[in-house]
């Protein structure tokens, strides 16, 4: 397996944000390109990155699955700077990694065994509401809710997307259609901030979050982008009475 990424910014970007969730991870490449679907330790979250092979320069690989630290990776990533390909190798029980700006880096990281079934990020999921937002408003309206509380709940009515957290003090952010592309049904749904502000670093990276959710219902984000594709679950928060 050879596969080479001429600008790997967001692919390293991209790995820093998984490996918020989850350390060791199963690196699928195959004839579609290079793809991670990972569950991280609490089982509350879900992680999927897609690169797809037309994003290569070069790619040689057969069916390979390769078990993966993605701390070392991040710190190796870091590495790449602002330019320069990047080339993954594997060799034998080892991944290779070739960075080639204005100078040439050489790593080598041990691939693992990293146990459990591999995953299938689920597509038979169904929501009642869409919402394509820009991803600085949206950080900024869930970043309005941190300063009260730590959840809050998303809202689709009457052509508008709230983002509010009611406990003892509130917080509300409201945008209208002309803000937001909304779809579907009327939904109410609500999420803990701290597993959103993980997700929601990629919105530094992508300029639109779209967002799919249903009443009580695991939430969907997806960035999108000519190169790759990063896409993160979260079970909904649901209050239950002593």
């Amino acid at each position: 397996m050879k596969i080479t990424l001429e600008d790997p910014t967001l692919f390293a970007k991209s790995i820093d944000l998984v490996s918020e969730l989850v350390l060791e991870v199963k690196m699928k490449v195959n004839e579609f390109g290079l793809s991670i679907v990972a569950i991280d330790p609490a089982n509350v979250s879900m992680v999927a990155l897609r690169v797809p092979k037309s994003s290569f320069k070069e790619f040689e690989a057969d069916e390979e699955t390769l078990g993966v630290n993605l701390e070392n990776l991040r710190k190796v990533l870091r590495r790449c700077g602002k330019s320069g390909e990047l080339t993954l190798e594997k060799n034998q029980n080892m991944l290779d990694i070739r960075i080639e700006g204005r100078a040439k880096k050489s790593f080598s990281l041990s691939l693992m065994d990293v146990q459990g079934e591999e995953k299938e990020f689920p597509s038979h999921l169904e929501y009642a509401s869409k919402v394509d937002i820009s991803s600085e408003e949206f950080i900024e309206s869930v970043e309005d809710c941190a300063v009260v509380g730590d959840a809050c709940s998303f809202i689709t009515q009457e052509d508008k997307f709230i983002v509010e957290s009611k406990e003892m003090n509130s917080a509300r952010t409201e945008f209208s259609i002309d803000l937001a592309k909304i779809e579907g049904a009327n939904s109410k749904s609500r999420y803990t901030i701290e597993y959103l502000h993980k997700f929601l670093k990629a919105g530094k990276s992508f300029e639109r979050t779209v967002i799919n959710f249903a009443n009580d219902h695991p939430i969907r984000f997806d960035f999108n982008s000519e190169v790759l594709s990063l896409s993160f679950l979260l079970a909904p928060r649901i209050e239950t009475d002593d």
